[in-house]
Formats: structure tokens, sequence, C-alpha cells
């Protein structure tokens, strides 16, 4: 009779909840106090996201007038009068040099007058000059800067391979960085294996696997050593004819580009490429209308199709292939409204107040403008020419 009143008792306190019930009740008793109850989902902590980082470049626009954005459009070709007073005057983004520069001039003297640029200009400026090697040679050409010229792409890896491609890179951007140019116009990522092509001698002269390579090899020397690159000529020169003197009309299929003339580009892209110049073809199966510097559906593919989101500049807009297009002037509004960054220009005036005055009547828009405006900055950032942190 006791046991089956304690039976009872038992029963009635585990249904009362008052004690622990099963077969080991000392299991239940090791468990911790702070043990939540089997039928209790226990509360994750909230983690609160950091907030995101203001964007250094767009800080540093948001403190430019309208019109230092658009100077800071334009690599102009430096005049050769009064040039620190012109940056002075406009805050120009950056002057690109040429033979005439460095005439008569030294080492030093030709270092003097370029930091005078960068000294009267309030932003400081990308300054550039177009040293591939070989043809194209506006620094090494001069005897008082190398004794020899730079050779070219081809010549270099025919003696000695990428290992020589990439000693001669090195010793350009030294050469270079030493009289203060922070641009080197190079490398040509052209595809040609036809020496008679217009591009050949100024590209690798190899298939498409090779120049990437080669591409790539450049380009990530280029970076470790602080120097600012632009690949060129997008979308792919090919066997066209040289855009100087007149229009080139480019009837390859979009599968050729693909499979050929972006690779290079695509490889400089992965190896960190901050600038890609865009030629003056017309290429028909991209936009049969417009030259590919003017084209919006060019850089489309740019954009959206081998990603690139660094500076996106024209050639020359005083190349004969677009003054025969346009007539001049109007050039420079639609190279802005077909989504280049920066307008490669020899009259930069007159060109700087076509855009603004397109601004201003609503032509182009002043968020146009500033995305480009801060796509300059972010490179010249990127080359340390402004501090990031700032």
């Amino acid at each position: 009779m006791k046991k089956q009143l304690f039976s009872f008792l038992l029963a009635a306190l585990c249904l009362s909840g008052l004690t622990a019930c099963g077969p080991d009740d000392s299991a239940a008793a090791d468990v911790p106090a702070s043990t939540p109850a089997s039928n209790e989902a226990a509360v994750p902590e909230t983690v609160e996201p950091e907030p995101a980082q203001p964007d250094p470049a767009e800080l540093y626009v948001n403190n430019l007038s309208l019109e230092a954005q658009v100077a800071q459009m334009f690599f102009a070709r430096c005049p050769d009068v009064d040039a620190a007073a012109l940056a002075e005057q406009y805050d120009i983004g950056g002057y690109i040099l040429f033979g005439r520069d460095f005439e008569g001039q030294t080492r030093e003297s030709i270092s003097q007058t370029i930091q005078s640029y960068q000294d009267a200009a309030a932003t400081p400026m990308l300054i550039g000059v177009d040293e591939e090697g070989g043809t194209v040679v506006r620094v090494s050409s001069n005897p008082a800067f190398r004794a020899e010229k730079f050779r070219s792409p081809q010549a270099l890896y025919n003696e000695g391979g990428f290992d020589l491609i990439t000693s001669d890179t090195k010793e350009k951007d030294a050469l270079l960085a030493s009289i203060g140019v922070n641009v080197n116009f190079a490398p040509v990522c052209d595809v040609s294996t036809d020496p008679n092509d217009f591009i050949n001698a100024r590209a690798f002269g190899q298939d498409a696997a090779q120049t990437s390579e080669y591409v790539r090899t450049v380009v990530e020397q280029m970076v470790e050593d602080g120097m600012g690159m632009v690949l060129k000529h997008f979308p792919g020169y090919g066997n066209n004819v040289d855009t100087h003197t007149g229009i080139a009309m480019d009837n390859r299929s979009i599968e050729q580009f693909r499979a050929s003339d972006f690779v290079p580009f695509e490889a400089g892209i992965d190896a960190g490429a901050q600038s890609i110049l865009v030629s003056h073809n017309i290429v028909q199966c991209m936009d049969g209308e417009l030259p590919a510097s003017l084209s919006p559906a060019v850089h489309d593919i740019l954009r959206s199709e081998l990603g690139f989101d660094g500076v996106i500049m024209t050639d020359d807009l005083i190349m004969e292939a677009i003054t025969d297009y346009t007539g001049g002037e109007n050039a420079a509004v639609l190279a802005v409204q077909a989504g280049n960054d920066m307008l490669v220009s020899s009259d930069f005036v007159t060109q700087y107040n076509a855009v603004l005055a397109a601004v201003q009547d609503g032509t182009i828009s002043q968020e146009r403008i500033r995305e480009s405006a801060v796509r300059v900055i972010r490179w010249k950032m990127e080359l340390g020419l402004l501090d990031a942190a700032k």
C-alpha cells in the first residue's frame, strides 16, 4: 500500500514539473543551469554590419567644381608654350608629351619642367608619353635620356623571351618615373601576325595566346613599379589602315573579336590594367555608324562583357578619322556621351568648352561627368598622386 502511494505521489510531482523524471535522475541534475530548456530556441547575438566606408575618390570629387570635373576628363597634348599657366587655369587631368617636348632637354631640365606643371595644377596631373619601344619612342629617341632607343616587343622577345620583356619594362618604368612621367601609353595589345599590317611593327606580332602573355607580363611589372599603363587599341586593330590619315572600316565578325582580339585585353584587365584606349576604327559588327571611340555600343562591350571598370579614353580626337567624320568640335561631346572617361586631345580649350557647354545646356548630365571624374581621381590615387586616406 505504501509503495503504491509513493508511486502515485512521484507521478503527481512529475506532472507538476517540480522534479526531473526518467530512468537516470542524476544525469538531469548534472545539466548546467544556463542550458536552455529543450523547447526553447537559443537566440543568436545580433551583429551590427560594419558601416560602408566612403569612397575617397568620390569625396575628393565632391569638392571639385563642375568646371574642374570636366577638365579632369582631358589628357591634353602638352602645349609648347604656357603649359603651366594652362594647367593652373583649368586644373587639367593630364598632359601627354611628345618627341618635341624632349628636344634639347636633359633629365634634369625636363624633370623641372614637368614639376612646374604639377606645382601649377590644383590637382596632381597624369603625365603621359608613348614609350612603346621600337617605332614609337618619345623619350628614348633622345640620346640625352638613353644611349639607345628602347627596342620593340618583338625584338626583345626574339632575343630573350619574357624575361627580357620584364627587365625592359622595369628599366623603362624607372626612366620615366625619374623624370616625372607617371603614365606610359603602353602596352599595345593588338593581335597581328602579318608583317604587312599597319599595326604589326608596334604589336607583339604573335597569336592571341602569346600576345596575352606579353600583355600580362608587362602590366604586372608596371603595377609593381607604380607606373600607369594604357592598353591599346580596343577593340583590336587587326589589319586596318592608319586612322591618323582617315577612317578605317573593320568588317570582321564579333566571333573573331571574342576568339582573338579581346583576349589580350582580358589578360591585361585581369593583371590590373588601369586604363584602356579605344581606337577610331568603325567596327561593323559592333556599330556600323560610329567610330569605336565614339560608340556607346563598343564601350558597353568593354564595360559589360569584359568587365572593365577603370578609365576608358579615346585616341586623339584630332586624328583625321575623327575630324573627317565629325568636323572636329563636337567630337568631344560625342566621346563623353559614348562613355569615355578621358579624352586625348590636341585641341584642349575648344573641346573642353564644347563639353562644358553641353553639360550646361543639358545635353550631357552632371552625373555623367562626375562618374568619369571619380574614375580619373581614383586612378590618380592608385598611382600615389593623391592621398586616398584624405
